[in-house]
């Protein structure tokens, strides 16, 4: 178990840490002239024999209002509070405002020392714990217990600690799945060892040997040593303090800093700009607009960015609302991470979020879907199993277009199989097409199937003539937010029940028979002769139109319509000729192709069908554009004869 400490500067935070570990954490030469914490301490006590391998740690973090960004670079890796407040002072500005942002980074457990009681009368003892318990009880540390401590004569700190090991012990070990993240708080250099990084490991686990990324660098390193609670280790966990030996051509004190990320070799955390988010604010907070310029803390990092509301265009002091952080610079975020937002001069602190989608559309934001799955991501425990963390979303969603298991994957930091089993195990269908991976509910694609077998209809009734819908048309015209990869799996499913037929290119549902409406049909009873006059030289569309005393582009659209039906082929853009007439000339160019050596040559090809050479280049230039045929120098051979035109 992690403990961190929070309180006001002076209130006696190093000293009870001594007096619990005999460890000094203030090892800067600056905090021990001036009695001052600055950076963040660490103290590893040696547990009792009774609880050999029972892990306590401690982080002492600054109270000066000024060193407020170093109490927030320790306190990422806290897992309960030990808010210590002197009795002769009582609470005081750090001490609310520290235990806020544990409150904010939801920190749950506590415990409260309230020290220096050898400085003052037992009355004065009792009136701060009641002031404490009062001020206690309007947050989630409720009921924390209150021990009196004091760190001179040692009143009160052996039953401190022993309740600290006994809680230690009693903590469940914290479930490692996940992709490994560290923040990084600390960089040194250690003689003979090279660059050292530390930090609370945040998700997943890491042994020795292991390859690692850092972020934002996006430096390649490898993991040559690992310190966890001051002791060697092999592998270290989530929710332990880790001090990780980094080698690497790469790797340089200059090029690593606080803020940065250790992450697994195929973790897929990226640089961040815009984040999703549940915000709360604090109750003693100002009333925050929309588009307010905030600072923001996000474990060891921090950087500027102004608050997109998504509900409403304010939000009261204490209440919560769904936003987006637009960030000046990247963040490297997951799902479940929380962030503390203080003023643009980042002297107050204002409140807390979130995150709950690394990578938001960026149009839509404030639609009601949108809203309804971020409503949903909030269901979404921070921690835990993939299948326990992902049960209680399932149930509560059921969007129109699924849900992308690869982006889920991503924003919760886990390996994509254990989404879309999560997702089976809840009773969804899992689609995949390409890179693209969709969950639906038996519902939805029942819903989707309804809607595109609907469209295929108007269609139909729009244009008899076509054989059907060309596919992607048929996508963006019934499901445009579904991605085309998904599209085509989902139509196999539907073809194989019979509830749609496939020509080609062309969708079509298995009653539709292609055929022209009654004015069209009536045309091309008088086209017809007219091309059955001339078949191996049929007239020209504008001839056609000529002699009916048609449109010319009216007359071609007809020929194309009855294109569609199979009942001819445009050859070129003005010479449409009987399908009949082009098997024919199919079975010549066979001919031709058996009987020379060079294949079906133009001069050949005119000769046999009685036409013009110009016309003959032309039909046999049509034959190589649909595969039947090849040009090999000036012949054309036939490489689809036994599949075309039988």
């Amino acid at each position: 178990m992690i403990v961190g400490t929070a309180g006001h500067v002076d209130h006696g935070k190093t000293a009870l840490i001594h007096a619990l570990t005999g460890v000094s954490t203030d090892r800067l030469k600056e905090e021990q002239a001036r009695g001052l914490t600055i950076e963040v301490g660490y103290a590893y006590p040696e547990p009792p024999p009774a609880l050999a391998g029972v892990t306590l740690g401690f982080i002492d973090v600054p109270g000066h209002e000024r060193f407020i960004a170093n109490m927030l670079s320790g306190a990422a890796g806290i897992q309960a509070m030990l808010l210590v407040v002197a009795a002769d002072d009582g609470i005081m500005p750090q001490t609310i405002e520290h235990t806020r942002i544990l409150q904010l980074l939801g920190v749950t457990r506590a415990w409260v020392a309230l020290t220096k009681i050898d400085r003052v009368e037992p009355a004065r003892v009792a009136e701060v714990r009641g002031e404490i318990d009062d001020w206690l009880s309007a947050t989630p540390f409720a009921g924390a217990p209150v021990l009196a401590i004091s760190s001179v004569s040692g009143e009160g700190v052996s039953a401190l600690g022993d309740t600290l090991w006994a809680a230690a012990a009693a903590m469940a070990p914290a479930d490692a799945e996940g992709g490994f993240r560290l923040a990084v708080d600390r960089v040194f250099v250690k003689r003979g060892a090279g660059i050292v990084v530390t930090g609370t490991v945040r998700a997943g686990h890491i042994s020795l040997g292991e390859r690692v990324r850092l972020l934002p660098s996006g430096l390649a390193a490898r993991v040559r040593g690992l310190r966890c609670q001051n002791r060697d280790v092999t592998a270290a966990r989530r929710g332990e303090r880790c001090a990780i030996n980094l080698s690497g051509s790469d790797i340089e004190r200059g090029r690593l800093e606080r803020g940065e990320w250790v992450v697994g070799a195929a973790s897929r955390i990226a640089d961040r700009q815009r984040l999703d988010v549940s915000l709360r604010l604090l109750p003693e907070a100002s009333p925050l607009k929309h588009w307010t310029r905030v600072y923001l803390h996000h474990a060891s990092a921090h950087v500027t960015g102004r608050v997109s509301l998504l509900e409403g265009d304010s939000l009261r002091p204490g209440a919560s609302a769904l936003a987006q952080l637009v960030l000046d610079d990247p963040l490297q975020a997951a799902h479940g991470d929380p962030v503390v937002l203080r003023d643009p001069g980042a002297r107050l602190t204002l409140g807390g979020a979130r995150v709950l989608d690394v990578s938001p559309p960026r149009r839509g934001a404030r639609k009601p879907p949108r809203l309804a799955w971020l409503a949903a991501l909030e269901q979404l425990p921070a921690e835990g199993a993939a299948s326990i963390r992902l049960a209680r979303m399932w149930p509560t969603i059921d969007p129109p277009e699924g849900v992308a298991l690869d982006a889920l994957a991503a924003n919760v930091d886990l390996e994509l199989e254990a989404v879309r089993e999560a997702a089976l195990d809840a009773g969804w269908q899992v689609i995949a097409g390409g890179t693209a991976v969709q969950a639906f509910t038996s519902a939805r694609l029942s819903e989707l199937e309804t809607l595109v077998t609907a469209r295929l209809a108007e269609i139909h009734q729009q244009e008899p003539a076509m054989r059907g819908v060309e596919i992607d048309r048929l996508r963006r015209m019934s499901v445009p937010a579904l991605p085309p990869a998904l599209f085509r799996p989902l139509l196999e499913r539907w073809k194989a029940a019979g509830a749609m037929i496939q020509h080609g290119p062309f969708i079509a549902l298995p009653d539709h028979r292609a055929a022209l409406g009654e004015e069209e049909a009536g045309r091309w009873r008088r086209v017809r002769p007219l091309l059955e006059a001339s078949p191996h030289e049929p007239p020209r569309v504008r001839d056609l139109a000529t002699t009916l005393g048609w449109e010319e582009g009216e007359t071609r659209r007809l020929l194309r319509d009855v294109a569609l039906l199979g009942e001819v082929y445009q050859l070129r853009r003005d010479h449409f000729f009987l399908t009949e007439t082009v098997v024919t000339f199919a079975d010549k160019i066979r001919e031709l192709d058996a009987a020379f050596a060079e294949g079906a040559t133009a001069a050949a090809f005119r000769d046999r069908v009685g036409c013009g050479r110009k016309l003959a280049v032309a039909i046999l230039e049509f034959f190589d554009r649909i595969g039947f045929t090849r040009r090999i120098g000036d012949g054309h051979r036939v490489i689809q004869g036994d599949m075309l035109f039988d």
